[in-house]
């Protein structure tokens, strides 16, 4: 079989744009940007940037997620490749998608207001230009599938944390409500906790103090290579 290619099929752009969520204890939240320069000057879209024809794609996914959180180690997967042909008015542009997991703490949260990002819930992000709406959606299905295989849920909580952040974490991330008791019951037969001796209050209003808990490295190390089967 021949491929051959003339000189206009090298005439298409390549980008690479990266759904990154966070959650700030109550609410899985997305990150957005303001568009600047021509198409859709000022709209909302994802943080994007191109790929030039000498660059790794993925390399330069990271790249573009360490110089807006200040750090490249975050948990990055591909999601898939978006190739509409009038997706970019200005011309053919495939759009290469990531998805990434970042812990959000109060001096993130400052300085990525100062690069003008924002977040927002994921269930509230306004319209977007391009595709990137649909880019969100397909992050968020993939973001299900992974919680129920993968421990990668906890990469977006902090190093401790109770078991009623847990819970809210996989509610947002499914979409679903689960039964406080059934769902500890079951989180805690993972053995993928350890618990401390330490005790926090969730709100200034709470009436009793929560437990704090951490994940067993060495478990969670295994369990993301092999996957398991949450079943709430």
């Amino acid at each position: 079989m021949r491929v051959e290619f003339t000189p206009d099929d090298f005439q298409v752009a390549l980008a690479t744009s990266v759904v990154v969520f966070g959650f700030d204890g109550a609410n899985l939240q997305v990150l957005i940007a303001k568009k600047v320069g021509m198409p859709y000057e000022g709209a909302i879209i994802l943080p994007s940037t191109v790929v030039h024809p000498n660059e790794d794609v993925e390399a330069t996914a990271r790249g573009l997620v360490e110089r807006v959180t200040g750090k490249q180690d975050w948990p990055l997967e591909q999601l898939n490749a978006h190739a509409d042909v009038y997706r970019n008015p200005v011309g053919r542009v495939v759009n290469i998608s990531f998805y990434c997991l970042i812990k959000l703490d109060d001096e993130l949260q400052s300085n990525l207001k100062k690069a003008n990002y924002r977040w927002v819930n994921a269930d509230d992000v306004p319209a977007m230009a391009y595709d990137h709406d649909s880019v969100l959606e397909y992050a968020k299905e993939r973001l299900k599938r992974r919680v129920k295989r993968r421990p990668i849920g906890f990469s977006l909580l902090p190093k401790e944390f109770t078991m009623n952040q847990i819970q809210r974490l996989y509610e947002c991330a499914l979409g679903k409500s689960f039964d406080k008791r059934n769902f500890r019951r079951k989180l805690l037969k993972s053995a993928l906790l350890l618990e401390t001796d330490k005790m926090t209050r969730a709100t200034a209003r709470a009436k009793r103090p929560s437990r704090l808990y951490q994940f067993d490295e060495k478990k969670y190390r295994t369990m993301t290579l092999r996957g398991y089967d949450f079943v709430f």
